[in-house]
């Protein structure tokens, strides 16, 4: 989706491959997530981005909900179908393979590309994180409803939506949710870098702008004067439970105002293939570093940065490359799984816009690498809520162990030996407290 944000000058492909470099949009051509609606462009038609089709019959609410909350844009209905239970880890067992494919400022455009990955989800066995712009949800009529931190109401760097637009991205949504799909969010405006960017907002911010997230997730159908239409089957306050930050800023007052408001995991950091552990109390599943095939450096797994490494500051470049820039990205992930997969187990953590940079080339590179790693043995392509599930389900001393493996590295004695129960140790006899010296019938053991 169209954005306006603005990468600063003089930004390098040694500058993106660094471990700073934030995952966010780059705006020439007003990419990323942005605003789609009176001015949505025109479809793609580029590798891995599908021609327009008619929209899919809209999903029906569950015949089993409970409660409509508010104004009946979403309702209470139960359990979410389709998350597996967690299991704990049995003595000796081998970890599963867990894959993670999430994409920020999710909602539904021309290109389609929403409904697409949801196909290729099902046919491949895996579920994901869907982290929606809360301003996908509020027409551009009501755009004077959002009150940015630190900006002017009405203001947003990756524009709003048209009333079709909110209709086709909740008919996503909805879907999304009740195949197994997690709904996190990317926040609303998008704001990125200085005069009063994510960066600079205190906690109490960050709490102003999840609550406004939410309410355009609550109040959609007063916003586009929708009455008949299904709700979302999920209670929002409950369903949100992490984020990734635009431009992966902010995070540390981010991860305060998180922490307050009952969120259990962010993914907005830049880390490496090892296994994840807690940060103040979230899971830190950040995004992480892989390789760059033909290149002597690694990047971070998210579209956007194998782009910044291939044509820079433009997101359509030498339409000559667009098939080798997929074909790295593709490489430089399933590099990044083989290694996990064969090496320590840690958990792949892969981040996407819906975008068609650079001909659709890195949106055919996700669905190619989707293909190849979801369908195989032990591998488990998940939401980033179901991989905290599952982490919460383990004996904290065998994740503690987990933690001790290098990136890539496996176990040299083996799985079975290196995650076998401790045998408990033999009681030992108390040893008799010494007496004072020169006491009659003092023990022998020194003091």
């Amino acid at each position: 989706m169209a954005a306006t944000q603005r990468i600063a000058a003089g930004v390098t492909a040694a500058v993106a491959c660094a471990a700073a470099l934030a995952g966010c949009a780059i705006g020439d051509t007003g990419a990323e997530e942005g605003a789609y609606g009176d001015g949505a462009r025109a479809a793609t038609k580029g590798a891995g981005a599908p021609a327009p089709k008619a929209a899919a019959p809209e999903a029906p609410a569950p015949k089993t909900v409970v409660r409509l909350i508010g104004d009946g844009s979403t309702a209470f209905t139960g359990a979410q179908p389709h998350l597996p239970r967690p299991e704990r880890l049995k003595p000796g067992q081998k970890p599963p393979q867990f894959v993670v494919f999430s994409w920020d400022g999710a909602g539904e455009d021309s290109q389609r590309l929403f409904s697409h990955f949801r196909k290729v989800a099902k046919a491949n066995n895996a579920t994901m994180t869907y982290f929606l712009s809360g301003v996908y949800m509020l027409p551009e009529g009501k755009r004077q409803l959002y009150r940015p931190p630190q900006h002017s109401p009405g203001r947003s760097d990756i524009g709003f939506n048209d009333e079709q637009g909110v209709k086709d991205t909740v008919r996503q949504l909805r879907g999304a949710w009740l195949e197994g799909n997690e709904i996190g969010t990317h926040f609303n405006g998008h704001f990125c870098g200085g005069g009063g960017g994510v960066g600079q907002w205190s906690v109490e911010e960050w709490k102003d702008e999840i609550a406004q997230a939410k309410l355009f997730v609550k109040s959609w159908k007063t916003s586009t004067g929708t009455t008949k239409a299904s709700p979302l089957p999920f209670d929002y306050d409950e369903e949100l439970i992490g984020a990734r930050t635009p431009c992966l800023e902010g995070r540390k007052n981010f991860m305060g105002a998180a922490r307050e408001l009952g969120f259990r995991y962010d993914s907005s950091g830049v880390g490496s293939q090892v296994w994840p552990k807690k940060d103040n109390g979230l899971w830190d599943l950040s995004l992480q570093l892989v390789p760059v095939p033909g290149r002597a450096f690694e990047t971070l797994s998210m579209d956007y940065n194998f782009l910044v490494n291939q044509s820079g500051t433009t997101t359509q470049g030498n339409g000559a490359k667009h098939v080798y820039w997929g074909d790295q990205m593709r490489d430089g992930l399933l590099a990044g799984f083989s290694r996990a997969y064969e090496g320590n187990r840690a958990p792949l953590i892969i981040g996407n816009h819906f975008e068609s940079w650079n001909g659709g080339t890195y949106m055919r590179a996700v669905r190619e690498t989707i293909e190849r790693v979801c369908t195989k043995s032990e591998v488990r392509c998940v939401s980033f809520r179901q991989l905290a599930d599952w982490l919460d389900a383990q004996d904290p001393k065998t994740l503690d162990k987990l933690r001790t493996l290098e990136v890539g590295k496996a176990p040299e004695q083996g799985w079975e030996s290196f995650l076998a129960e401790q045998p408990e140790q033999p009681e030992q006899p108390a040893q008799p407290a010494p007496a004072p010296k020169g006491v009659p019938g003092a023990s022998a053991v020194k003091p």
